[in-house]
């Protein structure tokens, strides 16, 4: 496998950086990418990128993860599969994982990443019941200091890990690999994807716009 760092987080110095892991990097983590630069388009100084565990560099999203990326509006035609190494997951701000397993290997390649990796289903667990009040210290912060908001915002998200209720099933903190599945199993991955990310859009959302006096 290459270990080619080319086309990973190609962003300025201090842009904040959004990386999604799966497995082979063509199925859940860039519909993933996809998705969330979709709905992100308006938030400056963020990128969103993707990569896999075990992925071969340059492989292609197969037909029915392509169908799944455009039926809910994400661009899947320049996506090229990346290996994930160490320097990845270093440079990036925010890394959500599509399963357990993920986040363990983000984990396990660079341990300091343990303050910023989630599963993308356990970050929009724990970011559900953050509030406006809650999010008061980030709305002081300059406007114009975008990257600065998101990533106080990943502390306050990582600061609720034990105070939220762990679900009893913890694959529910998974997103199903439909890899080489039947469609129906491709709606599952996407129907548990979505929403997940539509909680993380609205919070990162709100993270960057947020005025002073909306937080009272």
């Amino acid at each position: 496998m290459s270990l080619s760092l080319e086309g990973l987080f190609d962003r300025p110095g201090g842009d904040f950086g959004i990386l999604t892991v799966c497995t082979g990097n063509i199925c859940r983590s860039p519909f993933a990418e996809q998705y969330l630069r979709a709905q992100l388009a308006e938030v400056p100084r963020l990128t969103v990128d993707s990569a896999g565990t075990h992925a071969r560099d340059g492989d292609r999203m197969p037909a029915q993860a392509v169908t799944m990326a455009r039926t809910w509006g994400a661009d899947p035609d320049k996506h090229s599969a990346k290996f994930l190494v160490e320097t990845h997951v270093a440079q990036a701000d925010l890394v959500f994982g599509l399963a357990r397993e993920h986040r363990r290997s983000v984990v396990t390649l660079h341990p300091r990443a343990s303050r910023y990796t989630f599963t993308l289903r356990e970050f929009a667990r724990l970011a559900a019941g953050i509030t406006d009040a809650d999010l008061g210290d980030i709305a002081r912060l300059p406007l114009d200091e975008v990257p600065s908001r998101l990533r106080e915002l990943v502390a306050l998200v990582a600061s609720r890990r034990g105070a939220v209720t762990i679900p009893s099933d913890l694959e529910e903190e998974d997103v199903v690999d439909p890899y080489r599945q039947s469609d129906e199993v491709f709606d599952e991955s996407a129907r548990q994807l979505v929403p997940a990310s539509d909680i993380i859009v609205a919070i990162l959302r709100r993270a960057a716009f947020i005025t002073p006096s909306e937080a009272l």
